[in-house]
């Protein structure tokens, strides 16, 4: 009797393929890789058709191309320059294989193109 029914039973991940898939919300989620997906879309014929991962802001609204977002929190620059909060970003470019931990490209005022990270904007 310690089998799950398979009514109850969540699906393997789509990314690395464990079972250790939990719901948080509204998604599934895999605390393996991180990966998040919802379980109404077949997460597989989404990642074959080389779908961008769904990228999400600090407050875990969805991001799009073309989204204008606002910094966060102050963040601090190489060559000791800040980008203070508040600061709009016009125009976003997810990008499809993140750099350093960087899944944006942008234009910031001020500074010029660069990458920034999903976590530290919100959806403007």
């Amino acid at each position: 009797m310690t089998d799950q029914p398979t009514a109850d039973a969540l699906p393997l991940c789509p990314a690395c393929g464990e079972d250790f898939t939990y719901e948080s919300g509204a998604l599934l989620t895999c605390p393996m890789c991180g990966h998040e997906w919802s379980p109404s879309a077949d997460g597989d014929a989404a990642d074959e058709a080389g779908a961008v991962a769904e990228v999400r802001d600090a407050v875990g609204n969805a991001l799009e191309d073309g989204c204008d977002v606002t910094i966060a929190k102050d963040l601090k620059v190489k060559g000791g320059a800040t980008i203070k909060s508040g600061t709009k970003v016009r125009g976003i470019r997810l990008l499809e294989s993140p750099v350093d931990g960087h899944d944006i490209s942008a234009k910031v005022p001020g500074q010029g193109q660069m990458y920034l990270k999903s976590s530290v904007v919100k959806r403007a």
